[in-house]
């Protein structure tokens, strides 16, 4: 249930009065059309003693545990706590080194990173820049099949120039390739390990060789995923406060929530919608709201049907009813989203955000205006599939809401219901998308740069799923992306923020803030997406004494 990717961005006091506050700030925030009131903060309540154990629950089980192929929540959720990367992200939404002690640019297309030295597998080996190569050209491999290769386009060549110094050189500038350096595209794995392993990587009969607090002890297919308590982690800031953690798999909201409710799972993110309210006043633990750059959109999947008339697109986007789609999907939480990167992924230069990003249009709710221009395009009756699944409950309630609103205005949607891992495959497999004209995403940034969600719209990029094509865009990304200075490079993002709402090859919808459930018993989680990176588990303990 993604679109692009995370966050590795860093948020300033200024942030903090945005709606999703940062540097441990928090601010009530009002529901959409009258919803609960909430508040958002990058931490939990820290932790007072040690566990042996919790349990932590998914809304699916993760398809692989493969560094390289892993494009999703589920499989982040788990790798965050095994593998590390080059840079880290941290609660509070900051860049800090993690892997690497240090970098240096010594021209605009050289990267020069030094490593930490002394770092351990989970073996007990040490690791190298041999690593670090061989985990980064992995990556690069066709064979491999990255969904995070495009990341690596402009790369010319990894080398190890010294026992614990890398050297990467680009064939043009390309400053978001560093940013990535804290998501999937700089995790560091054995290179002895990947030889190993071989096809059995990242799959239940195969093992992960990380640095990371924990390591992977058990993947019961279908059942649940544990990890054991890593000793000898290098970071003691982050030594693991529980022995083990339990991954339980439940792709029905209602039986997750009973899990929360009963204690059979002591936490888990993104708590479905439908039961934000009987979560909150349950009184068997706490909802918490944290640090969001993800906004759900409809991405276009087809531009040769209806869609590709730039008139139905507007039209499509003009029928949503957005405040009635956050009252239903997002339980009240969230606000109609105004262009298709989240306001929250605006965090590189937060002083700009009130002139870049604040300053746009709310989206227009105009069902007459919107079938006008049905009828000029001449699409009325026209059939257009929206897929829809039980993968989460947001994805049915917003299925239902684009095909009531496409009704109205004289389209024929259509919804296709798939399973949960088809609907998955929708985002890494360009065969699942025939047929289809559009999917619900949950579009979000890996980097402190909106720059990084509008890379997935140039034509050729594995994110861009639609295959939408604008040279204008592309040139216009390509100058952005080989700005150096943030101030600069955050206007010329709102250049393709422009293009993008023009013309609307993914439709704005809502955004929402990150959530998660703690029972009582636990504590010390961070809030927001920074988990999909961040070593999140390490920091879970007791509440009480």
């Amino acid at each position: 249930m993604r679109m692009p990717r995370f966050i590795t961005f860093a948020c300033t006091a200024v942030l903090a009065a945005s709606l999703t506050a940062c540097s441990g700030a928090t601010r009530p925030q009002a529901g959409a059309g009258g919803g609960a009131g909430y508040e958002v903060t990058p931490t939990s309540p820290p932790a007072r003693g040690a566990l042996d154990s919790f349990t932590w629950s998914l809304y699916a089980e993760p398809y692989t545990l493969d560094y390289a192929l892993a494009y999703d929540y589920p499989p982040n959720t788990v790798l965050a706590n095994v593998c590390e990367q080059l840079l880290r992200v941290t609660p509070d939404l900051k860049t800090e080194p993690g892997l690497a002690v240090k970098w240096a640019r010594p021209d605009p297309r050289t990267l020069v990173y030094t490593l930490r030295p002394g770092v351990k597998f989970h073996d007990g080996t040490t690791m190298t820049a041999d690593d670090v190569v061989a985990s980064l050209k992995r990556q690069m491999d066709p064979a491999t099949g990255s969904p995070w290769g495009s990341s690596f386009k402009n790369v010319d060549s990894v080398e190890r120039t010294g026992p614990l110094e890398v050297t990467i050189r680009l064939d043009r500038p390309d400053i978001l390739f560093h940013e990535l350096m804290a998501a999937s595209p700089g995790t560091v794995v054995s290179a002895a390990s990947l030889s190993k392993e071989g096809k059995d990587y990242g799959t239940p009969k195969g093992g992960l060789n990380c640095t990371g607090p924990f390591a992977l002890e058990k993947w019961a297919q279908g059942d649940s995923i544990t990890l054991r308590r890593n000793p000898a982690y290098w970071d003691k800031k982050l030594a693991p406060k529980s022995r083990s953690v339990k991954f339980t798999f439940i792709e029905d909201a209602s039986a997750r929530s009973n899990a929360f409710l009963s204690g059979t799972a002591d936490g888990g993110y993104m708590i479905p919608s439908t039961s934000l309210a009987q979560l909150r006043t349950s009184g068997k633990g706490s909802v918490l709201f944290g640090p969001n750059t993800a906004a759900a959109d409809l991405a276009v999947l087809d531009f040769h049907g209806p869609l590709g008339d730039l008139k139905v697109r507007r039209a499509l986007s003009m029928a949503l009813d957005r405040k009635n789609i956050i009252k239903a999907a997002a339980g009240g939480v969230g606000v109609p989203a105004k262009a298709p990167a989240a306001r929250g992924a605006w965090a590189l230069v937060p002083e700009q955000t009130a002139t870049l990003y604040d300053t746009l249009p709310e989206p227009v709710h105009d069902i007459e205006g919107a079938r006008k221009l049905v009828q000029e395009a001449g699409a009325e009756g026209r059939s257009i599939t929206v897929v829809t699944s039980s993968l989460a409950p947001e994805i049915s309630v917003v299925a239902n809401a684009v095909q009531a609103a496409g009704r109205q205005i004289g389209l024929d949607v259509e919804l296709k219901t798939v399973a949960p891992d088809a609907y998955s495959s929708i985002f890494v497999d360009p065969k699942a998308r025939q047929g289809l004209d559009l999917v619900i995403t949950n579009g979000y940034d890996n980097t402190p740069d909106p720059l990084e969600f509008y890379q997935y719209l140039r034509t050729g990029d594995f994110g861009n799923y639609g295959n939408w094509s604008d040279a204008g865009f592309d040139a216009a990304f390509d100058r952005a992306n080989s700005e150096p200075d943030p101030a600069e490079r955050a206007g010329l993002t709102a250049k393709l923020q422009e293009i993008a709402l023009r013309e609307l090859p993914i439709i704005p919808v809502y955004e929402a803030p990150y959530s998660v459930f703690l029972g009582k018993r636990v504590t010390g989680a961070p809030t927001g997406i920074a988990q999909l990176y961040y070593p999140w588990a390490a920091t879970i303990g007791a509440a009480q004494k």
